[in-house]
């Protein structure tokens, strides 16, 4: 079913309105790079644009009484629920129903196996803390059903017209279906109607990647009567010349796997070598035995510190000194600024189809999901496949080279939108890890290591916001990957700390911008390109706001840093420029995260939080036209058929990711409601009382301002399942939906 076909959708609506409130404190920002208003959808098509939209309407906003405190605008009002007007909240027992709906984002989103936020590591005993362990509301281990047919074409048939099938290597033992026809007719669902029934693959590269598989088939095949009267299945594809004809078979069979418009694309061939270690690390393996070995210093240099005196312990450290086996490559020169939003590495969520619709919606910077050191290096595909990315992705970001953070030989031309972020918990992981991604992917724009990961399955095992504690392990694995990682810059992302009451952002801070002071005659720096500090503790998650006071705090001491670089005093202490990033200059980008939720929050982050970009996850999620509002300076009142607009989106960027068969179909599926979880949390700003809206607060039950917004705003799954099926059909039988929280399962009914 087409979201724009009006048996679906009986609605019709205005276009995004604009909704101006009190300019923003940088309004001369806001008129250095806001450009023509971005294009959006109207019927879930690209078509109409912002500018055609009727006259922007003024809507009053409340103005309170709001100060800054630290870095952080306070405002003078109730906090906690969504102030909506009164002629939208629902009482009695339609209230009850929408209540009961309700998820406990707390649950769902910051608490895993544990029920906690602790350190749970000295805890072996998992039998006893599996029965102790606080029951909390989000599903684990969830499992989706069988993605694929029931019975599925064999590969060998794939590609190929009906009478020209290529050899199966597994003969009459191959349990697969070989009959095309029988396929077609008996062991797979019918073809969709969505999107005229078109196939979004076929008529975006005129050749679809599915073959017969493809749940569009019929908008790309043909049957053909031949001269002796038999009748043949053939695939079709467009020419250059813009006719049909048929598919070659044989290119389909050489790029089997190979999707068009990706970059980062990592052969079968390569994984299989790092697999079975056919990639030669003898060099990084050198390294790693340095730097193993620059570890056991340091902890001499620091035990021994404390009872002898420093100079003495600095002088015989230095003639135990050995050169590293090799030194860090000149780095391309990195840019962030107020112009260049950033979207954050989103576990399950930040995937290829959602950062596309970003970027195409203003985001300048895109991560991938954090990959796993250990298994990249192994040449495993899962982790393999976050690497890839949309070639929007790859172009370079919109700047203005003007701007007053344009460091010294920035190139343009050479720069990119998206980067990779791994984590691991030893230096010689993320070391070779930065070594294969440096070799394997050639549209990386930085390698970001995650120091702050709150989840247990990394913080046990020292990996993530565990890295927080060990501040010199963090200085050696940037080290390490600055060395190895070619001209890819290296860049890392943490949180205030562990513990609530036990800040120490500013000592990993020390060591990412300067090295630790053993370090800084002997190594340098070690070669940090730009930082992100998420405002909460890993003990907080997302149970209280993030403190932009905090890192404002921060951000005063990397703009001191940054001051001193090239101008320090004491010329003992001062890193050698080689091994600084963004040199000449040697300039650390800072950037924040945490609850942004709208441009005002955004610009006044910039101005006031002491960060040179603020890198944005959950609004995001939940309003991915936040970029475009940060551009415009501005909200934007989507109306709820835009917003439908940008979920048909979405499917037709998962169909063309993850293909348009059954399992690409159903995978696109999953990730949509995954998204939708995230997305029904928006409240239009037309049915507020006062902005700017807050990403914490939370909406008493409310109804749209038609069916459809009050589809779009259900926290019931079934209405997740309904929304998927406007353009994937409905589900199969065998497949289930688990989202977070337990309460909001869902499985089809035989």
């Amino acid at each position: 079913m087409d979201a724009s076909d009006p048996k679906a959708v009986e609605i019709v609506e205005p276009t995004a309105k604009r909704i101006r409130t009190d300019a923003p404190s940088n309004t001369d920002e806001v008129a250095t790079f806001a450009p023509t208003p971005v294009p959006v959808s109207t019927s879930g098509s690209a078509d109409a644009a912002v500018s055609e939209a009727p006259r922007a309407q003024n809507k009053p906003t409340s103005t309170q009484d709001s100060t800054h405190v630290n870095g952080r605008r306070q405002d003078q009002r109730d906090s906690g629920v969504a102030p909506i007007k009164a002629e939208y909240l629902l009482t009695g027992a339609d209230a009850s129903r929408v209540a009961a709906s309700a998820i406990d984002y707390d649950l769902a989103e910051g608490r895993e196996e544990t029920g906690g936020g602790g350190d749970n590591r000295s805890n072996n005993n998992k039998k006893g803390k599996d029965k102790r362990k606080k029951q909390t509301g989000q599903n684990n281990d969830r499992f989706f059903g069988a993605t694929g047919d029931a019975n599925p074409l064999c590969n060998t048939r794939v590609f190929n017209s009906e009478f020209s099938p290529r050899e199966c290597p597994f003969g009459e033992s191959c349990k697969r279906v070989h009959d095309l026809r029988k396929y077609l007719q008996e062991d797979r669902r019918p073809d969709l109607e969505s999107f005229g029934g078109l196939c979004p693959v076929f008529d975006t590269y005129g050749e679809c990647t599915s073959g017969w598989k493809c749940r569009f088939v019929k908008s790309h095949s043909k049957e053909i009567t031949h001269e002796d009267g038999r009748k043949e299945l053939i695939l079709l594809k467009k020419n250059i010349d813009g006719t049909i004809g048929p598919a070659n078979a044989s290119n389909n069979h050489e790029t089997e796997g190979v999707q068009p418009g990706l970059v980062n694309i990592v052969s079968s061939k390569d994984k299989i070598d790092l697999a079975r270690r056919r990639v030669d690390m003898d060099d990084i393996e050198k390294y790693v035995k340095w730097i193993d070995n620059e570890g056991r210093l340091n902890n001499e240099y620091q035990n021994r510190r404390k009872r002898e005196d420093e100079a003495e312990v600095q002088k015989d450290m230095s003639a135990q000194y050995v050169e590293p086996p090799m030194l860090p490559s000149e780095k391309r020169r990195l840019y962030f600024a107020a112009e260049t939003p950033v979207v954050a590495p989103l576990t399950t969520q930040g995937n290829m189809p959602f950062r596309r619709l970003a970027v195409e919606l203003g985001a300048e910077f895109t991560y991938s999901e954090m990959a796993l050191s250990r298994p990249l290096v192994q040449g495993v595909k899962s982790d393999w496949a976050l690497m890839r990315a949309h070639e929007t992705e790859a172009a370079p970001p919109r700047v203005n080279p003007n701007y007053k953070n344009i460091v010294f030989d920035y190139d343009n031309s050479r720069d990119m939108r998206f980067g990779a972020q791994i984590s691991g918990n030893a230096p010689w992981q993320v070391i070779k890890a930065a070594f294969a991604l440096n070799r394997f992917c050639d549209r990386l724009r930085v390698i970001d290591l995650n120091c702050g990961c709150p989840v247990d399955s990394q913080y046990q095992t020292g990996c993530g916001a565990a890295l927080l504690e060990a501040p010199a392990k963090i200085e050696r694995m940037v080290r390490g990957m600055n060395a190895v990682s070619g001209e890819i810059p290296i860049t890392a992302k943490i949180r205030t700390g562990v513990k609530s009451n036990r800040p120490v952002a500013p000592q990993v801070l020390t060591r990412l911008a300067f090295g630790g002071a053993e370090h800084r005659e002997r190594l340098g720096a070690p070669g940090c390109a730009a930082v992100t500090l998420h405002g909460r503790s890993r003990e907080q998650r997302y149970l209280k706001r993030a403190d932009w006071g905090y890192i404002a705090e921060c951000g005063a001491i990397v703009e001191d840093y940054n001051a001193q670089v090239g101008a320090l005093q004491d010329t003992i202490r001062e890193p050698d420029e080689r091994t600084l990033a963004n040199s000449k200059g040697g300039r650390l980008f800072f950037l924040g995260n945490g609850d942004c939720y709208s441009h005002e929050e955004y610009f006044d982050h910039v101005n006031n939080g002491k960060v040179d970009s603020v890198m944005i996850g959950r609004g995001a999620l939940i309003k991915p036209w936040l970029f475009e509002e940060i551009r415009t300076g501005q909200y934007l009142d989507k109306s709820a058929t835009e917003r439908l607009g940008y979920i048909e989106k979405f499917v037709k960027y998962g169909l063309d990711a993850w293909g348009s068969d059954e399992h690409g179909v159903n995978y696109t599926r999953r990730f949509l409601l995954e998204w939708l979880s995230f997305t029904q949390r928006y409240i239009p700003v037309g049915i507020l009382e006062r902005l700017p809206p807050s990403l914490n607060d939370r909406p008493p039950p409310f109804k749209g301002r038609n069916e459809l917004e009050t589809l779009l705003a259900s926290g019931d799954s079934r209405d997740w399942i309904k929304i998927s099926e406007m353009f994937l059909g409905p589900a199969p039988e065998t497949f289930r939906f688990v989202p977070k929280h337990k309460s909001h399962a869902y499985e089809v009914q035989g």
